[in-house]
């Protein structure tokens, strides 16, 4: 059995408040709206759109003001959030439909969180890709995540300590002309492979010191 032909792809412009938008759509069925990224186009869905008018649905690809064949406006502030938003109501609306599923990608993921957010009565669904809904003032998903992950350090063990850049105090010898040995501290438990060889040293608990000449010799 043979499947039915997908319908072919369409490309046209709609009036909106930014003048003129461009997209590609394609298939019949509910309408997904996809809003693509930065520094993108309609043609960053060019696979989805045939894949998912197979699967019985109306795909359109926006061109989002500012970019590809849309209307770019030269003042700065007509790229505000809301008037992206209302652009793409009204693409909604100049197909012909009610309602639609919003997908966005990068820069498009907060475009259609905030679609949504405003519309809920014509976004009825959102999906975001790549970028993750962050509500306004509140924590980021990496942050809170890094918080909860972080380990409990203790300040009375020194092995407690993360691994660090080895902190270097340099002391003076006795003797005229002499050179400064190096002490490293507990921050790190040893030297590199092929480092000069260590001696303990009684004058600080923990720390090991390399003399200029071991310093000189080679590893």
């Amino acid at each position: 059995m043979q499947s039915e032909p997908t319908a072919a792809l369409r490309h046209r412009t709609v009036e909106a408040p930014a003048g003129r938008l461009h997209l590609a759509d394609q298939g019949t069925g509910p309408l997904i709206l996809l809003v693509h990224g930065f520094p993108e186009s309609w043609y960053s869905w060019r696979r989805q759109l045939p894949a998912l008018a197979a699967a019985g649905y109306r795909a359109a690809a926006i061109d989002v003001r500012g970019y590809g064949r849309s209307s770019k406006p030269a003042a700065t502030d007509a790229y505000r959030m809301l008037d992206l938003v209302e652009d793409n109501v009204a693409v909604v609306r100049a197909l012909g439909e009610e309602s639609a599923v919003i997908v966005g990608h990068d820069w498009g993921s907060s475009i259609a969180a905030v679609s949504a957010l405003l519309h809920p009565g014509v976004f009825r669904a959102v999906g975001l890709l790549s970028v993750p809904y962050a509500p306004p003032g509140g924590p980021r998903p990496p942050m809170s995540w890094a918080r909860s992950a972080a380990p409990t350090r203790s300040s009375t063990s020194p092995t407690s300590r993360s691994p660090a850049a080895p902190r270097r105090r340099s002391s003076p010898t006795s003797g005229a002309g002499s050179q400064a040995s190096t002490r490293l501290c507990p921050a790190t438990p040893c030297l590199p492979r092929g480092s000069p060889t260590r001696t303990s040293s009684p004058a600080v608990a923990g720390c090991a010191t390399v003399s200029p000449q071991a310093r000189s010799r080679p590893g």
